[in-house]
């Protein structure tokens, strides 16, 4: 069912998205019984409080009639490309009031910013009494770009009324992004998950942009708004307000490097819609090629030079977190094997790169291995020869030999170098980013302080709990803040085109390395 054609008629596309949506919440809420929604207002998307708080849904801010937008500066800068990294990219910010017309300026030249596009609102209201937020109403605001040229650096300004990055005063404003080339290209993109607020999320910040990256994935575990990481509305702990903290501590970087996440369980806050995710559809503008992109609005893909990106939601078949177990009903997992296969027919595409957050392969102490996506995806990455996986989580950083059936079809030491087409994948679980680390049982063993051990005790997760294991695959394992810097290198076809992976410490120092090779197309 869409708008009823006199109401579209009085409403902008916007209003339209938003009713629509608050359509398809009243539904399913009807149907789960776990949360209520308020009404949509002037566009905006109101969610109430949880049967449990009962709180009234008022709105405290200060009316935008009575705010000065020349005292307003927008924040939380955040890039995403759309769904084709050439010619699309979302520039979304956010401001801490409400403010009127507000829009983005774009030009080839810091002083020619003369093209300008109005942004759109998306507004989230959470009361008094739901988890540890204050009254608390956080203004979103989005601006997709489309029909760039390949290939180019753009300026931009965001800004409203009374507030105009145009303005010499403004110019320390400015951002800038550059559109993925025509043409393959050498390239870097940097990883990894579980981040939050806080000293080590800044440093690996620092670090990463100075890797000067195309774009950065973040395997979910985001922001940590939700602490408690249950996916529920009894979850304790949750502050709508770490999400305000989280994108003024990522502006250096996502404000001219596309952030492109996946979701993990700490950012299911099932306050806001039945899946999870509508404080995050508030919070994101990503490609929407995905299965779903309103009930899975972390599931997409884009191609950058001569590799595929996939983002997945793991939640829709953790067995260890089963708040969203399910929530598919198995398309997301059809969805997965047609665009392996198209992307493995592709003749521009090389590489094919999967992350998402629960991990396939790992030994930590805290969550090991997720037998839901050993189940339902390690075998379409074998069966289409996945180049690399990648994985939060776990907070530290492990690496697996070679995989294929489970077993280790290649010892991959430290400088050595894997061949998906006949061996297998290899995992990288990267979620050392901020959040407080967890153990291995194993002692660790990484760059310069190498400690083989042949086999390393563990577990995964079942449907039927957890089952001890003992493997053989892990060949890295190191207990500190870092992330992933991966080099991209095309060839000529037929010839040997590589994916260099490299672990990064906090302090800079390189704890692994790795390449993965094929033969170019």
């Amino acid at each position: 069912m869409g708008v009823p054609e006199k109401l579209a008629a009085r409403m902008s596309m916007a209003e339209q998205h938003e009713y629509l949506r608050a359509r398809f919440s009243r539904r399913t809420m009807i149907r789960g019984g776990a949360v209520t929604l308020g009404a949509v207002a002037g566009g905006a998307f109101v969610p109430g409080a949880t049967a449990q708080a009962a709180v009234p849904a008022q709105r405290t801010v200060t009316s935008a009639a009575t705010v000065d937008g020349s005292l307003v500066a927008p924040f939380g800068r955040h890039l995403a490309w759309g769904n084709d990294p050439r010619t699309e990219v979302t520039v979304s910010w956010q401001v801490p009031v409400a403010v009127k017309k507000p829009f983005i300026r774009i030009g080839a030249h810091p002083w020619d910013l003369s093209r300008r596009i109005e942004a759109e609102v998306r507004t989230l209201y959470t009361p008094a009494g739901v988890g540890a937020s204050g009254d608390h109403t956080q203004y979103y605001l989005h601006a997709k770009l489309t029909h760039l040229r390949p290939g180019r650096t753009y300026y931009y300004g965001v800004g409203h009324q009374g507030f105009d990055p145009a303005q010499p005063h403004l110019a320390g404003t400015l951002g800038t992004f550059t559109t993925a080339p025509a043409h393959k290209a050498p390239f870097t993109f940097t990883a990894f998950g579980d981040e939050g607020v806080g000293y080590h999320g800044l440093a690996n910040n620092a670090l990463i942009l100075g890797q000067n990256p195309a774009f950065h994935l973040h395997a979910g575990d985001i922001a940590y708004g939700d602490p408690a990481g249950a996916g529920k509305t009894t979850d304790a702990g949750f502050d709508s307000r770490t999400w305000d903290q989280f994108l003024y501590q990522t502006e250096s970087v996502a404000k001219q490097v596309p952030w492109m996440p996946a979701y993990g369980n700490h950012d299911m806050e099932a306050w806001y819609s039945p899946n999870g995710y509508g404080g995050e559809e508030a919070r994101w503008t990503l490609p929407d090629n995905g299965p779903d992109p309103k009930n899975l609005p972390g599931v997409y893909s884009f191609v950058y030079g001569n590799t595929a990106v996939i983002s997945l939601d793991a939640n829709d078949i953790s067995f260890e977190i089963p708040a969203n177990l399910g929530i598919s009903g198995g398309t997301q997992t059809k969805w997965l094997e047609r665009q392996l296969k198209k992307f493995r027919a592709a003749k521009d595409v090389d590489f094919v790169v999967v992350f998402f957050h629960h991990c396939a392969y790992c030994t930590s102490t805290a969550h090991a291995s997720e037998g839901g996506v050993r189940q339902e995806w390690v075998p379409l990455f074998e069966k289409y020869t996945v180049d690399l996986v990648i994985n939060g989580h776990n907070h530290q950083y492990e690496r697996t030999d070679v995989i294929k059936a489970g077993k280790v079809t290649r010892k991959l030491p430290i400088g050595g170098t894997a061949y998906p087409e006949t061996d297998g994948v290899v995992y990288v679980t990267a979620g050392a980013a901020g959040r407080s680390l967890y153990a291995f049982s194993a002692p660790d063993s990484y760059e310069g302080h190498e400690h083989e051990t042949d086999s390393v005790a563990s577990f995964v997760n079942t449907k039927d709990g957890k089952v001890d294991e003992t493997v053989a695959w892990s060949r890295v394992r190191y207990l500190n803040y870092s992330f992933l810097r991966v080099d991209v290198t095309p060839a000529p076809k037929g010839r040997q085109t590589t994916l260099k992976v490299s672990g990064i410490a906090e302090t800079g120092d390189r704890i692994d390395h790795f390449t993965v090779s094929r033969k170019a197309k």
